[in-house]
């Protein structure tokens, strides 16, 4: 492996799913005191999601309370309750280059904007033969830092 031409600077998200967002409301904005920042409805990705601030500032976490749009229908964001972990990334571009070239697996969908407007992708959770290294079993988005998050934690 080549030096990596890129830093994980962080946590940036935590998503959470499940079949009706109320009651994770209920204990992550009444009972713990996240505050809710936005709403993202998407039905190609077959979700309604509250993004929560843990924190504040470039520092702060996401915690996105995700509900399905369908429950029959995939994604199914809600069969996972800790449905993916987000994580601050330097430069996007050259961390997915680097890394597929070294094994890692990503899921469909390349780099996207995402519901923070920020670009991102997935790392798939498992493996395959052509990309043996996957999340095992864990969901992982990479997501482009802003440059005030590349100041605060780089």
């Amino acid at each position: 492996m080549t030096t990596k031409p890129f830093r994980i600077l962080g946590i940036q998200q935590i998503a959470i799913g499940g079949p009706d967002k109320q009651k994770l409301k209920a204990l992550w904005v009444d009972m713990l005191g996240l505050t809710v920042k936005s709403n993202f409805v998407s039905e190609r990705e077959n979700v309604d999601e509250d993004i929560c601030a843990l924190g504040s500032g470039a520092t702060a976490v996401e915690v996105d309370l995700m509900q399905p749009l369908d429950p029959e229908k995939k994604p199914a964001v809600h069969t996972t309750p800790l449905n993916h972990v987000g994580l601050w990334v330097d430069d996007l571009p050259k961390a997915v280059e680097w890394m597929a070239a070294n094994g890692v697996r990503f899921a469909p969908g390349g780099i996207r904007k995402g519901a923070a407007g920020h670009d991102i992708t997935f790392i798939h959770p498992k493996g395959n033969e052509a990309f043996p290294l996957g999340g095992e079993g864990v969901l992982i988005e990479l997501v482009q830092a802003p440059p005030e998050v590349v100041a605060a934690l780089g």
